[in-house]
């Protein structure tokens, strides 16, 4: 795979995990994307970027923003239970859990989870951090009101894989349950693709370097990423899949969803200059 006469991206598979009873090959290494570095560029004090796994798409949420929106479209209230899927170092979750609802967050990094209990402690909140794989998720079989799935945090694994995540999000999911997953506008995000670019920069001169590749057969965006930090270098790849909102609706409803919607990152019915898809779900 070339891109624009650069050198081929070689994407390797990560090793095996294993975690809530499944066994399972990545198609790339998360424990070196989702690392310390990862939160030194994207979740400190005066960190030059927004969290970006691709194109430049411009800071979508600020502030308290995406959990204003999160309760608006999935109608949320005190005392709902739900689970953060993939929750990172829960930024959302704590918010969440502040507004009053009983919140689960899970994941994958360790060293995400230790920094969202540390932040939640801070704030003052409740929120029940698990470690786990979305892939097989505990026996939870309707527990939850609602499944949040933030920030481009849905699409990383194979589409037969990724087609499970869906199922195992039904399944813990109460009837007439809902989930909300905030996903790239794919419209937008092609007409913003770059071959390269820098991710983010810190005042140090740290910073992130990232070159992409497109597979238009797989719909898998590539990236090889070299981060810069305190004088050291070091190189990882990811890869995640986009989707159009037709796409991302029909494996919704094969996964047993009904009602399946589409905002941008200001909860209007979406549109291609969105950078945002969120998409809003329902079971019978």
């Amino acid at each position: 795979m070339r891109v624009r006469g650069h050198l081929p991206i070689r994407l390797q598979a990560g090793p095996a995990i294993h975690t809530v009873g499944t066994v399972t090959a990545d198609l790339f290494d998360p424990g070196a994307m989702y690392d310390d570095d990862y939160l030194h560029f994207f979740a400190t004090s005066g960190a030059g970027a927004a969290p970006t796994h691709g194109a430049v798409v411009g800071t979508a949420y600020t502030g308290t923003s995406a959990a204003d929106i999160v309760w608006r479209l999935l109608d949320l209230a005190p005392g709902m239970s739900v689970l953060d899927l993939a929750c990172g170092h829960g930024v959302l979750a704590n918010l969440l859990a502040a507004r009053g609802c009983r919140v689960t967050g899970l994941d994958s990094s360790t060293i995400f989870l230790d920094r969202a209990r540390a932040d939640a402690t801070a704030m003052g909140v409740e929120v029940e951090y698990v470690s786990g794989d979305m892939r097989e998720l505990p026996p939870w079989t309707g527990r939850f009101d609602r499944v949040v799935n933030w920030t481009t945090a849905f699409g990383y694994f194979d589409d037969a894989t990724n087609r499970a995540v869906l199922t195992e999000t039904a399944r813990v999911l109460r009837s007439g349950g809902k989930i909300a997953m905030d996903l790239d506008n794919t419209t937008m995000f092609l007409m913003s693709y770059t071959p390269s670019r820098i991710t983010a920069t810190q005042q140090n001169g740290d910073m992130l370097v990232d070159r992409h590749h497109l597979d238009p057969l797989t719909g898998r965006f590539e990236v090889e990423r070299t981060v810069v930090r305190d004088g050291r270098v070091r190189k990882l790849t990811f890869v995640k899949r986009l989707f159009a909102f037709p796409e991302i609706r029909d494996w919704l409803i094969v996964s047993g969803f009904t009602s399946v919607a589409g905002y941008g990152e200001d909860g209007q019915p979406l549109k291609a200059d969105h950078y945002r898809m969120v998409v809003i779900a329902e079971l019978p």
